[in-house]
C-alpha cells in the first residue's frame, strides 16, 4: 500500500538527509547558512541547488554522476521530497540533501558565494502576466540567486513551455545576463553535455505528448539585478 501524504510528512521530517523550514522555528536552531560545507557535508565540494526538484529525480542523477560535488533539492512540497529523499537513503548517496523551504528564501539558507550552480527543471510556467514575478527566471528570483551564488556560476534551464522560454529569452536580454547556451528540442540533436538530457518523469510525460523541450545555460551579470 503507497503512503498517504500525512504519513510522507511524518516520516521526510525525520529523514537525516532532510531539512524543513519547521526545522527553524526555534530561535536558537540557526540555519544552515555558511555551514554547508563544513556542518552539512563534511567536504569543500561544490555545492549545486536543483530548484523546485519535485521528487528529486534530477537532483539524484545528477549526484550518481557527479560524487565530487554536492547536491541539494529544493521544493515546498514535503510529500514529493520525500521520495527523493527516500531513494538517496536508500542508495546511501551522501553527496544529497534536501530542503522544504520556499525558493524567495534561499538568501537565508545559503551564504554569498556558498552555490556553484544552480538547475531549474520544468517549473511552473505561470501563464498569466500578473504572474510573471512568480516564474524562477524573473528578475525577482535572478536578484536572489546573485545573493547566493559564487561568481562565474552557471544556471541551467529546462523548460516544455515555449512562452515560458522566450520569456526567459527576454529577460536574459534585458538584465545583461550572458547566454552560454541555447537548444531548442534537446532531444532531437546532439547535446555534449549529457546532464542536459536527463529525463524527470515530467519530462517523460512531455516528450509522449509530442512536447518540444529547451534548454538554456546562462551566467549572472555582476550588477545587481533590480526586480
Amino acid at each position: 500500500m503507497s503512503k498517504g501524504k500525512l504519513e510522507k510528512f511524518e516520516e521526510v521530517s525525520q529523514f537525516e538527509n532532510t531539512l524543513e523550514l519547521t526545522d527553524f522555528q526555534d530561535p536558537e536552531t540557526d540555519k544552515p547558512k555558511g555551514r554547508w560545507h563544513t556542518d552539512v557535508f563534511g567536504n569543500d565540494n561544490p555545492i549545486v541547488c536543483e530548484l523546485g526538484c519535485g521528487k528529486g529525480k534530477y537532483t539524484l542523477e545528477l549526484a550518481r554522476r557527479n560524487p565530487d560535488k554536492n547536491y541539494i533539492g529544493i521544493d515546498i512540497k514535503g510529500d514529493r521530497i520525500w521520495r527523493g529523499a527516500k531513494t538517496a537513503l536508500d542508495n546511501e548517496l551522501d553527496n544529497v540533501r534536501f530542503i522544504r523551504m520556499y525558493i524567495d528564501h534561499l538568501e537565508e539558507y545559503f551564504a554569498p558565494g556558498e552555490v556553484s550552480d544552480v538547475w531549474i527543471t520544468f517549473p511552473d510556467p505561470y501563464p498569466r502576466s500578473p504572474d510573471s514575478n512568480k516564474r524562477l527566471t524573473s528578475p525577482k528570483f535572478l536578484n536572489i540567486y546573485q545573493k547566493v551564488l559564487k561568481p562565474g556560476a552557471t544556471i541551467h534551464f529546462k523548460t516544455d513551455d515555449d512562452d515560458l522560454f522566450l520569456f526567459t529569452r527576454q529577460v536574459m536580454e534585458e538584465t545583461g545576463c550572458e547566454v552560454l547556451d541555447l537548444k531548442k528540442n534537446i532531444h532531437q540533436k546532439k547535446v555534449e553535455d549529457e546532464l542536459v538530457t536527463i529525463k524527470t518523469d515530467y519530462e517523460k510525460r512531455h516528450l509522449a505528448d509530442g512536447r518540444t523541450i529547451s534548454y538554456l545555460k546562462f551566467s549572472l551579470p555582476e550588477d545587481p539585478i533590480l526586480d
